[in-house]
């Protein structure tokens, strides 16, 4: 009994955590934070009950299917001993997720919560996904090999598909869709919108008759995944569909374009037709205009398999993107912007080929110049860009007489940087590593004399929060150099080689010339949309504990799936996650903690001057010093670099 109690009573806490702490939490997340999104949000008890019953429902389905299917418990922890494709896992490949996000969702509604709506559910959804890709995707490939992949990876991509594999399509891509652009459209007019009519088009005449063509994209895109004939389109439509909706929808949150219908007076049916279609959400989410990115999907998955089809489908697709002109319901550049971002979609494998490719060279682009008993490395060039357009945008956040609290924060974050990466990670094979917690600790304490000086401290952190993306972004080429925050050898996915014998990569991993996961590219990448992200809010006026809320909530969900592919052989690992990974979901935390604070809007104007100008190039030299200039022939503590 005692035995049996052991091992039972890790399941029954974990269960306890994930069934009613977190809830619970999340509830009191969203309580706490009621004023501080100023955002509508629809108060609906009929259809907040409905979306809720069905996120409760779609996770209890994906909870049977993993006991019956998979002899186990829903438990990332404890998981089945089975891989599990059946049930409503052959519709969904993340019930119990999925559920759970539109379940927030649902309540939300039913409540009338705007920072349910818009902060926790969107939280929720971006953790579940960091879930997935930085935890439960690893382990089933570990655990089960291919088979953790694609349900259709064994087929025959010439094949006609399965009527499942159709109607997942719906599931995963349309209906992913459809629910979000009813949230673009909810969040409305932005303040600050700016339209992209030029000025001509508002003589330009609204022909009724187009209707037609513009609102048979609907209906054609509807029927693509039935119409299609090979597992070989349909599994491209409904790749470009994702790609698209994970392309374009933070473009609709970053971009504050708003395109009002043009007016007209119906006199047919087709007329009737169009202004049914213009409610007072139209104008929200049309550059690009994702009608013709629809279009170009479904015609590129319809135009398989002959020349006349292609032809046919593609004439459809063009008379679309005329008729989103013609309707007044796009401009001419939202049609523009449309087909510019299908032909990004499209290529967006190119690309990244392109973008590692870039990346690979940049990686082993190690050089050095001996003056005397100095040596100068190129890769702190990066880290002294990253630390001059940091310290430029803090300064600037500040504002005028406040450079030496900019300074301080700089000091500070080189001191925390240095500390934290000797405690953490210091060996005598990294002679004088930086660690980005310890730099973002230092900064946060070196803001605190700006309390003195009458400055709030909360405008202090969030400055510095908005300039943390572009410093982590620019400084990840310096670790492409060097060699930190290297990934592991990948076999399943594109990847970076390393040669030069002074990387880490080479010298402490032993992987050259081996295929690793390009980390420092997954960073860049996710750390430009967070600094976009935060520059919209700071134009919105939001708060500056939202802001630094956000960062934090961003960058630790980021770090937690980088975390997942990163390869350096000092990490440890503690309970099946990476030291890392426990401290991103601390940053998780503390951001939702942070978001609950009280503080006034940040003001978003940028006050440079060349006093912020000089301080930002004073900090760059010493960063280029700190990480690039080294003395190689001395034996003293942090002397050397390699």
């Amino acid at each position: 009994m005692e035995t049996l109690i052991r091992s039972s009573l890790p399941k029954l806490l974990y269960g306890l955590v994930f069934v009613a702490v977190v809830p619970a939490a999340l509830v009191l997340w969203a309580n706490s934070t009621a004023g501080a999104i100023h955002l509508a949000a629809p108060h609906s008890i009929l259809w907040g009950t409905v979306l809720a019953a069905i996120g409760v429902v779609i996770s209890l389905f994906g909870m049977m299917s993993l006991w019956i299917y998979g002899g186990g418990l829903p438990m990332n922890a404890f998981p089945p001993p089975r891989f599990v494709q059946q049930g409503v896992y052959g519709l969904i490949p993340h019930p119990i997720y999925s559920g759970f996000v539109v379940a927030c969702g649902g309540v939300s509604i039913f409540f009338g919560s705007a920072s349910g709506l818009w902060l926790v559910t969107p939280s929720v959804a971006l953790a579940s996904a960091a879930l997935v890709l930085g935890y439960e995707l690893p382990d089933l490939r570990e655990r089960f090999g291919s088979r953790a992949g694609s349900s259709w990876q064994a087929l025959d991509p010439s094949s006609s598909p399965s009527a499942l594999h159709r109607f997942s399509v719906y599931f995963t891509v349309l209906l992913p869709w459809l629910m979000a652009f009813g949230a673009i459209m909810l969040l409305g007019k932005p303040v600050d919108a700016v339209t992209t009519y030029m000025p001509f088009e508002a003589h330009l005449p609204v022909l009724e008759w187009t209707e037609l063509p513009y609102a048979s994209t609907y209906l054609v895109v509807l029927l693509v995944p039935l119409l299609v004939q090979t597992e070989n389109g349909l599994r491209r439509f409904a790749r470009l569909g994702l790609t698209a909706i994970l392309f374009l929808f933070p473009l609709y949150l970053l971009l504050p374009f708003f395109v009002p219908p043009r007016p007209f007076t119906p006199e047919t049916v087709a007329g009737s037709l169009l202004l049914c279609e213009r409610t007072s959400y139209s104008g929200v989410g049309a550059f690009p205009s994702f009608h013709v990115v629809w279009a170009l999907i479904a015609a590129l998955a319809l135009g398989e398999g002959g020349h006349w089809r292609r032809i046919l489908w593609y004439g459809w697709a063009a008379l679309v993107a005329v008729s989103c002109v013609t309707t007044g319901m796009h401009s001419i550049l939202d049609v523009l912007a449309g087909a510019i971002a299908f032909a990004l979609v499209v290529n967006m494998g190119r690309i990244w080929t392109a973008t590692l490719g870039y990346a690979e060279r940049i990686a082993n682009s190690w050089k050095e110049w001996r003056i005397g008993a100095v040596r100068i490395i190129n890769h702190g060039g990066y880290a002294a860009a990253a630390s001059f357009v940091g310290m430029l945008l803090i300064d600037a956040l500040l504002g005028p007489g406040h450079e030496w609290v900019t300074a301080c924060i700089f000091l500070c974050s080189i001191v925390g940087a240095a500390f934290w990466a000797q405690w953490v990670e210091g060996s005598p094979a990294l002679l004088r590593p930086m660690g980005f917690y310890g730099g973002m600790a230092g900064a946060i304490i070196g803001a605190i004399p700006a309390l003195f000086q009458g400055v709030n401290l909360w405008f202090s952190l969030a400055a510095i929060c908005t300039a943390a993306p572009w410093i982590q972004g620019l400084g990840r080429l310096r670790c492409l150099v060097q060699g930190c925050c290297h990934g592991r050898a990948t076999e399943t996915a594109e990847g970076i080689r390393y040669s030069h014998p002074r990387s880490r990569v080479c010298r402490l991993a032993h992987l050259a010339g081996v295929t690793i996961h390009a980390t420092p590219v997954y960073s860049i990448l996710w750390n430009a949309w967070i600094g976009l992200a935060l520059y919209r809010l700071l134009q919105l006026h939001m708060s500056a504990t939202l802001i630094a809320g956000i960062y934090l909530l961003l960058s630790g969900t980021g770090r937690f799936v980088e975390e997942a592919y990163r390869g350096e052989p000092q990490t440890r690992t503690l309970y099946g996650l990476r030291l890392y990974q426990w401290i991103a979901i601390l940053t998780v935390v503390a951001g939702a903690a942070v978001t609950a604070a009280k503080a006034p809007p940040m003001p978003h104007e940028f006050n440079f001057n060349i006093s912020s100008f000089a301080i930002a190039a004073g900090c760059g030299a010493v960063a280029w010093f700190v990480t690039g200039i080294d003395f190689p022939e001395s034996s003293r503590r942090f002397a050397r670099l390699t």
